[in-house]
């Protein structure tokens, strides 16, 4: 320990007398180590760290398919629920969710929060017990028993100031009157909702269950010894049962539902919390990657100068009987000091870095709140620290620590101009670089021409941030009948669109890229349908006469919903252009032609073709979309259907201001005190929130692309500018010869082209197999795509051209008699 001790003081003396070389060192390889250890931190928290419930690897998401309707992911029906959780051998039990917004009155302002309505073995499957009162019994679930609540943590802070007596007192939630039976502690979140304020029971009446309505999601927990294979056959196994034991749904025949192919497809209950996030993150992962490597070979080329200069010392003491083994190691030494000075700097990098991230991180990120600096993170950044000190003084040790070290006495004075040899290791690591570079700058140029393309597609509605909108609920418990709903609706439109500054108001079921909405079947009059068979699912919209106006979207054929149309419930319908052109070639020849849901249904007269709206987001096909008034009669088996929950849409150049909403609020209060206003966006908010996966990715690339660029320019300029100053006398000849200025900057600027050339062409193979593999990134974007690859090439040897040049010049200065004479 005394010699390694004595080693270490050495080692820190050699580094205080080179404070240039010390400084550049640590920052080159901290800025690599910072970003791998955030890259890290997120994908850890995100991917690696398990759910924050006991035993989670027991946990499952109970999913199906339909391969008959091309459906892959199937959610849960009440029907499968309730025959998987008396009749399943491989669960310890089952529970169904479904994500609601309710709205609580009673106390204080009326809100609109978000909630959680399950079934009761769902909260005792995750294992988290409550903090004050209790969870849900079976009896709580039970159709007409008394209405009960739980409340989280921090919305039992926010309602009731953390006071213990609010369990027992009663809460009014969507119009009905629920008792608070207990509160969740402030650790527990229901799978990734973090801003989850109630839960209530479903409360299913077995015995008008019917088959089908997959809209519920489930989890469940493998009794011990069981496996993910086993669960899949016992699904298998149990779904015949589930179609022998509930009727089809009224207007649905059974065959209908066998001809589906509904099958197993289970899951761990984790992938349903990341969902496909652990792409981008993988992608992120590799290309800070490249930036720690081409961070390694910057420092591994000014640890090959640094040694170079001591290969006189080095030499001498192996003259007097120093082993290879104790040089090597004080050169490892030193090289491990730097690494863990480095990650110490990047360590305090990356808390900064992450802070930031957790705040900017997009919308759709899954557990942002699970990501940190923890135990795992700590050890991977000490294990790259080592790695990195490892691998960049690897090759001054190997180079210099053995036999070569012979030759520095002979060498010492008057030295010699270096070998090609001697330029080989530096060239190496250039090239290297530069190909790490090029990869990484074609991800980023891809990334670009993505976001790009995805900003051309007209997504169907004009001018987003001028459109603000907020959604009401209407509970039964307010109001029972259908008419009155709608009534009520128009009134707050009025009401809104009195407000200074609005131009146009509207309703609607679902805006563009909000999430919302339903998919469903629709039959056309005139085509054959063999028994059972099932339509195409197309997207239901619900809305007001004036929609389209305010949204900016087009009306390609026929008319709009007039309110006429609504209150006297005509039989009237409009579809989006493309399920037009599918099924008569031209919208106007849609118009007039009749539509329904199931065979109870009424037939439906299209009176309007609607211009294709891309509901999911630009980057996934425009969704064929189906448009219904707001008030109909016999649709889906109901008598009379009205749109109880809807989002009001205006078009105001105030749009995003609270002054606009306070008096929004003011105009909706105005009808109805006990409406509160929720999900208050623009929709330039949720069009941006469609895109917030590219952009983050693109971002982190280009981040990543920007390092990667300026640590390898900064190595093309070190191996010229060094190749320049230990030529001095080989430059000195040549300008006593009369070479000319040009010809010495151009022999060097040669070398760098040459050097970044090999680069270029190693970096183009490995990108063109990367983007392959990551082609699921792109949109509208070629992998492969020329002007991408050209264009980053061009930039990236012209760069390189400026790198070679600059220290280039430093050779046209050099004094032939005061070379010669120094040498």
């Amino acid at each position: 320990m005394g010699a390694i001790g004595q080693q270490l003081k050495q080692v820190f003396r050699r580094l205080r007398r080179a404070p240039m070389f010390t400084a550049v060192t640590v920052i080159t390889l901290a800025a690599g180590i910072g970003g791998n250890t955030v890259v890290f931190s997120v994908l850890e928290g995100v991917l690696l760290k398990p759910l924050p419930y006991p035993r989670t690897e027991e946990l499952v998401g109970v999913w199906h398919n339909a391969p008959g309707l091309q459906i892959t992911d199937l959610n849960m029906a009440p029907s499968n629920y309730f025959i998987y959780r008396e009749q399943g051998k491989t669960l310890q039990d089952i529970g169904m969710y479904q994500r609601d917004s309710v709205s609580v009155t009673g106390v204080a302002e009326p809100e609109q929060v978000p909630a959680m309505v399950v079934t009761d073995g769902t909260l005792p499957l995750l294992g988290v017990p409550p903090m004050l009162g209790r969870i849900f019994t079976k009896e709580d679930d039970t159709p007409g028993t008394p209405e009960t609540v739980v409340l989280t943590y921090g919305y039992w802070r926010h309602k009731f100031g953390g006071d213990p007596s609010a369990v027992g007192k009663t809460l009014i939630v969507d119009g009905k009157s629920r008792q608070i039976i207990g509160v969740m502690p402030q650790r527990f979140r229901f799978l990734d909702d973090d801003d989850l304020a109630v839960l209530t029971p479903f409360q299913f009446d077995r015995h008008k269950v019917f088959l089908g309505n997959f809209s519920f999601e489930a989890l469940g927990r493998l009794r011990p010894g069981a496996t993910l294979e086993q669960l899949n056959a016992d699904v298998a196994r149990m779904l015949p049962i589930v179609m022998s034991t509930f009727p089809a749904p009224p207007g649905f025949s059974l065959k209908l539902f066998q001809d589906a192919h509904i099958g197993p497809n289970v899951r761990p209950l984790k992938r349903d919390v990341v969902g496909d996030a652990g792409s981008v993150l993988w992608v992120l992962m590799g290309s800070i990657g490249m930036v720690l490597l081409i961070a390694c070979a910057n420092v591994a080329n000014l640890l090959l100068v640094r040694v170079e200069g001591r290969r006189q010392e080095l030499a001498l003491r192996a003259a007097l009987g120093a082993s290879w083994g104790r040089i090597a190691g004080e050169l490892w030494l030193e090289s491990l000091t730097l690494g863990l000075l480095s990650s110490l700097l990047g360590l305090g990098l990356a808390w900064g870095a992450l802070r930031a991230l957790v705040v900017l991180a997009p919308d759709g990120l899954p557990r942002v709140h699970d990501i940190g600096i923890d135990g795992p993170v700590l050890l991977f950044t000490a294990a790259i620290a080592v790695f990195t000190s490892l691998l960049f003084g690897a090759i001054p040790v190997f180079k210099y620590a053995g036999a070569q070290l012979s030759t520095g006495i002979r060498e010492g004075g008057r030295s010699l101009s270096q070998s090609r040899e001697q330029h080989r290791a530096r060239s190496v690591l250039v090239v290297v670089q530069v190909s790490l570079a090029l990869v990484l700058l074609i991800c980023s140029g891809l990334m670009i021409r993505t976001f790009r393309a995805m900003t051309k597609v007209n997504p169907g509605f004009s001018r987003a941030a001028e459109l603000q909108t907020f959604r009401i609920s209407i509970p039964e418990a307010q109001i029972k009948d259908a008419e009155p709903v709608t009534r009520m609706e128009e009134e707050i439109l009025h009401k809104v669109e009195a407000v200074p500054g609005v131009s146009s108001v509207a309703l609607a079921t679902a805006i563009p890229m909000d999430n919302s909405g339903w998919h469903d079947p629709i039959f056309v009059e005139g085509r054959t349908y063999t028994e059972g068979e099932l339509p195409p699912l197309r997207a239901f919209k619900f809305v007001s006469p004036g929609f389209l106006t305010t949204m900016g979207t087009s009306l390609v054929a026929g008319r709009d919903f007039t309110w006429t149309d609504t209150y006297k419930k005509l039989p009237v319908a409009m579809v989006s252009e493309n399920i037009a052109r599918e099924y008569w070639h031209d919208p106007a020849a849609a118009l007039g032609k009749r539509i329904r849901v199931s065979t109870k249904d009424d037939w439906r007269e299209i009176v309007g073709v609607v211009g294709n709206v891309y509901y999911d987001g630009v980057s996934k096909p425009a969704t064929g979309a189906a448009y219904w008034p707001l008030l109909l009669d016999n649709f889906e088996s109901d008598t009379t259907r009205a749109s109880r929950d809807v989002a009001v849409v205006f078009r105001t150049s105030r749009a995003g201001s609270e002054s606009l909403m306070a008096e929004a609020r003011k105009s909706v209060w105005s009808v109805n005190p006990n409406l509160p206003l929720a999900n208050v966006h623009t929709v330039e908010y949720f069009y941006k929130r469609s895109m917030a996966r590219t952009s983050f990715t693109l971002v982190m690339l280009g981040v990543a692309g920007a390092m990667a660029l300026l640590l390898g320019v900064v190595g093309i300029y070190g191996v010229i500018a060094y190749s320049v100053s230990q030529r001095r006398r080989e430059i000195g000849i040549r300008m006593a010869l009369g070479a000319q200025q040009p010809t010495l900057t151009g022999m060097f600027v040669r070398h760098g082209l040459f050097l970044t050339g090999i680069g270029v062409v190693c970096g183009l193979v490995v990108a063109i197999i990367i983007m392959r593999l990551m082609s699921t990134l792109l949109f509208n974007v070629n992998p492969t795509d020329p002007l991408t690859y050209v264009a980053v090439s061009a930039g990236l040897i012209a760069t390189a051209f400026l790198a070679s040049y600059l220290p280039s010049r430093r050779a046209a200065t050099v004094d032939p008699v005061e070379a010669l004479r120094a040498e």
